[in-house]
């Protein structure tokens, strides 16, 4: 760890299974650190100690260092309840920003609210901020953000504002498949079959109501036809991806699609709309979760609440 380091803020994002933080000054990032303490193995009490220890170096006993931190601290089961902000809405709200309690007389933090939806119901914590980060990117952006992960996110975006959104947990969805059920003997290991991706995309894209019956399927090939593992891995997120875009085609109707996530699963969704004659462009997400970031810091100070 540089000792020497001495950042203007510092920038958190607390997903669920890791905390990232980075140390910010007046050109940008100084130093990235990260742990795998996420927010899921916390109690409340744990998160300003964990914080701590990750940046203990960072902060000035001089002076108040400000934090602002992003994702899974302030849900229900983190630090503090940060709530949600209900959409339609701007992305972002400097004075909806939650002030978590610490013990520590060298940093405040401020944590960053979710988005709800009443109907149909949805929420989204953590995405926002990435939201935040594209739009300082393309503020007259008027089209849809699809961010794939363990629970994917539609966005319908236009004027600075979140419309609306739709979640599907396909991530979730082929890691319970491919982990717990009866297909975890078929797709376990190999490599990546991209004609058996597509060909499997299409059949659940074109006919979704085949998708149970596809499911087992994968199964069957591997005991009477020698189905490998590689070409069931792939027809499995095949499927699955294929039931979520055909179930997510009114989003595919504005024509302007940004895909933001990591790049092996932007890659996935790119060849999927590619498919169906929707047109994407990959934005790294790590990138926009800093941006975003920087916007709720930037605002904080132009509000005087930052001491």
């Amino acid at each position: 760890m540089n000792k020497g380091i001495q950042p203007d803020w510092i920038a958190v994002d607390w997903g669920t299974s890791r905390l990232r933080a980075w140390a910010m000054g007046q050109g940008g990032v100084l130093e990235k650190r990260h742990s795998d303490d996420g927010a899921q193995a916390l109690s409340n009490t744990m998160f300003e100690p964990v914080l701590e220890k990750l940046v203990a170096d960072w902060l000035t006993p001089s002076r108040m260092t400000s934090v602002v931190c992003c994702g899974m601290a302030g849900s229900r089961q983190g630090w503090v309840d940060a709530g949600y902000r209900l959409a339609p809405c701007p992305v972002t709200n400097p004075l909806s920003l939650v002030r978590a309690p610490v013990n520590c007389g060298t940093m405040q933090v401020w944590l960053v609210p979710g988005i709800k939806q009443e109907t149909p119901a949805d929420v989204m914590r953590g995405e926002e901020t990435q939201i935040s980060g594209f739009l300082a990117q393309e503020p007259d952006f008027d089209g849809v953000l699809c961010l794939p992960g363990t629970h994917t996110k539609w966005v319908r975006i236009k004027g600075g504002q979140i419309l609306d959104f739709k979640t599907f947990i396909t991530g979730e969805l082929f890691a319970l498949l491919s982990e717990k059920s009866i297909l975890r003997h078929s797709v376990a290991g190999g490599k990546w079959d991209q004609e058996a991706f597509a060909s499997a995309f299409k059949s659940t894209f074109q006919e979704p109501r085949k998708f149970a019956g596809d499911l087992f399927m994968l199964r069957a090939q591997s005991l009477v036809a020698d189905l490998g593992a590689s070409a069931a891995r792939a027809r499995l997120s095949g499927l699955l991806l294929g039931l979520e875009i055909s179930a997510a085609q009114r989003y595919l109707e504005r024509g302007k699609i940004r895909i933001v996530g990591a790049e092996n699963l932007a890659k996935l969704y790119a060849d999927a709309l590619a498919m169906i004659g929707v047109s994407s462009i990959h934005l790294n997400a790590d990138t926009l979760t800093l941006s975003g970031l920087l916007q709720e810091y930037t605002r904080l100070t132009m509000l005087d609440r930052v001491s």
